[in-house]
């Protein structure tokens, strides 16, 4: 093969594995040691680094093993965007199947090799390694055996709970050797617009997941019903802010996602204008629901880290 097919076919291995998506992931987890920095836990850069190492080998397991396990699924979605619809490059035919799967199981090997070494860092080496396992297995049976979760309506609940919840619990948990109340407070509107986003992502590829027996929630109760769920999920993120702060979370932390406020406005207007079912918009929700979601874990792993160094 030649050079230029050698690089081509690289390219595609790292397009298949959607590098992009772990800028989300870091940030997450950089949520995690923000907050317990902010509760006083002095900085464990052998854990940090550990964890996050662990965390975005979790993330590539994910990413590949999404794309084997959905592309019968990829091969008969005929509206995919750029941010549903897998990578493409299987469904293309740009590599074989089989290198997914190869890619998804190594990442997973090196996940599962790196978390006793993140627990062995950590104040808590027993309660860090069952957190990582824990979230290590969620990720897996998300798209994968035996449990395949995105495939009987609970994978949007499944991954609001792993990608910004348990990414960030695991980074305090490496840092504290606990986790504290404030943390879990304040994954709770990250974990409502991670929901809102796979609801969203999912609409464009609802046709190619019912031709082939895959149900997703959105297959599962239709495009309007999704829709309520998407605007529901929205509104108690935001609305959650002040209940938050009554319950514990630092009033600055509490009123930094308001910065994405008007994305949210943007999208809940567009979605009952119409836009929900309608083709040429599913992209930029994609995108702007993500945006506010990443976003706001930046605003507030920002506060939190001010607050931490008054």
């Amino acid at each position: 093969m030649s050079t230029g097919g050698l690089l081509a076919r690289a390219a595609d291995f790292a397009a298949l594995g959607r590098p992009l998506h772990l800028i989300g992931g870091a940030i997450f987890y950089g949520l995690g040691v923000a907050v317990a920095g902010y509760m006083g836990a002095p900085f464990n850069g052998h854990a940090a680094i550990l964890g996050l190492l662990t965390v975005a080998t979790a993330q590539l397991m994910n990413h590949y093993c999404n794309d084997y396990f959905d592309l019968e699924a990829d091969r008969a979605n005929p509206t995919p965007t750029r941010w549903s619809g897998g990578s493409r490059v299987l469904a293309e035919d740009r590599l074989p199947a089989r290198t997914a799967l190869v890619a998804a199981l190594s990442f997973g090997a090196l996940a599962l090799s790196l978390a006793p070494l993140t627990a062995l860092a950590s104040p808590a080496p027993a309660a860090t390694l069952t957190l990582l396992l824990a979230a290590i297995g969620l990720a897996w049976v998300y798209s994968g055996p035996p449990l395949f979760l995105h495939r009987r309506a609970l994978g949007e609940v499944t991954g609001a709970i792993i990608v910004p919840g348990l990414t960030a619990l695991v980074a305090h948990q490496a840092q504290m050797g606990m986790i504290s109340g404030v943390a879990l407070l304040a994954i709770v509107p990250l974990c409502l617009l991670q929901f809102a986003m796979l609801v969203a992502v999912n609409v464009p590829d609802a046709g190619g997941d019912a031709a082939v027996g895959k149900h997703t929630l959105v297959v599962r109760v239709g495009p309007a019903r999704s829709a309520q769920f998407y605007l529901a999920a929205l509104g108690l993120a935001y609305g959650s802010l002040p209940v938050l702060a009554i319950a514990g979370l630092p009033w600055p932390v509490a009123l930094a996602p308001l910065a994405t406020l008007p994305i949210a406005a943007w999208l809940a207007h567009r979605v009952l204008r119409g836009a929900w079912h309608d083709q040429s918009a599913w992209d930029s929700i994609g995108f702007w629901s993500i945006g506010q979601l990443v976003g706001s874990a930046g605003m507030m792993a920002t506060a939190f880290a001010l607050l931490a160094g008054r």
